[in-house]
């Protein structure tokens, strides 16, 4: 099996970029046409369900502050996201979704969904264990590598 190293990465590439490229498909679509992938994660990171400071948002997105600011003031400028000064430190800014980008992180949600779903359709009860650890060693790899 010696070449199963370089058929891993080849398949991982692929599907990294496959889904990329599907996500892009499936929820930059009409109604969020002027959405980039980056502005939806970003949406995700921010979560549904109440408001987040900035700091917790950059930390999810592993960005700068700087860079969450700029991401920021294009959600607003879009529609996509709310500011609000935090009552007991007015220094912190909290943000949430609006109306708008609670149904961009909705349709976003709902591809993670058909794309899990899909999966598990293709797997017996025993290979899901299989598929999960080798997701995590990606992951806690990946967690290593940019840490």
């Amino acid at each position: 099996m010696e070449n199963t190293p370089v058929t891993m990465n080849d398949h991982l590439v692929k599907v990294f970029n496959q889904i990329w490229e599907a996500e892009e498909k499936a929820v930059i679509t009409m109604a969020f046409s002027d959405l980039t992938v980056n502005e939806m994660h970003a949406i995700e990171a921010i979560g549904p369900n109440q408001s987040k400071c900035m700091s917790d948002i950059a930390h999810a997105l592993g960005i700068t502050l700087g860079s969450l600011t700029t991401s920021m003031n294009v959600l607003l400028r879009k529609g996509y996201i709310e500011r609000m000064r935090s009552t007991v430190d007015r220094r912190v800014v909290n943000i949430c979704l609006s109306e708008k980008g609670l149904a961009a992180y909705q349709k976003h949600a709902e591809f993670h969904h058909q794309m899990t779903q899909s999966v598990l359709n293709h797997l017996s009860e025993d290979e899901v264990p299989i598929l999960l650890k080798g997701l995590e060693s990606i992951s806690a790899f990946l967690e290593t590598y940019l840490n």
